[in-house]
């Protein structure tokens, strides 16, 4: 049986980070699906980021699939959810033929 976290990405996040800021920033003009989870509210996600990150609470923290990711760029996510999650991101070809077709309406 698959564990539904093992097909999705998980953005491990506190509030007033600024790094987490600029990473779910570029996430989002990435249009990079992820469910967040706040360290803060959450001692099982704090507990994971800690068993990740050498004991620390590192954020941002992301994980794809198995694999775990402490303090990425938006580039290592992306690659590493092709690797992981084929299929889960939108092509570039996909994002432009939707705009090709909204242009046509």
């Amino acid at each position: 049986m698959t564990n539904p976290s093992d097909q999705q990405i998980e953005f491990y996040w506190r509030p007033g980070c600024p790094f987490c800021m600029t990473l779910e920033r570029s996430l989002n003009k990435l249009n990079v699906p992820y469910a967040k989870r706040n360290i803060w509210e959450n001692p099982a996600d704090a507990a994971f980021v800690r068993s990740v990150a050498n004991g620390n609470e590192v954020v941002p923290t992301v994980r794809i699939g198995g694999t775990s990711l402490v303090n990425p760029s938006a580039q290592q996510v992306v690659t590493t959810t092709n690797a992981e999650l084929p299929g889960l991101l939108e092509s570039p070809t996909q994002k432009s033929a939707g705009f090709r077709r909204r242009l046509r309406r």
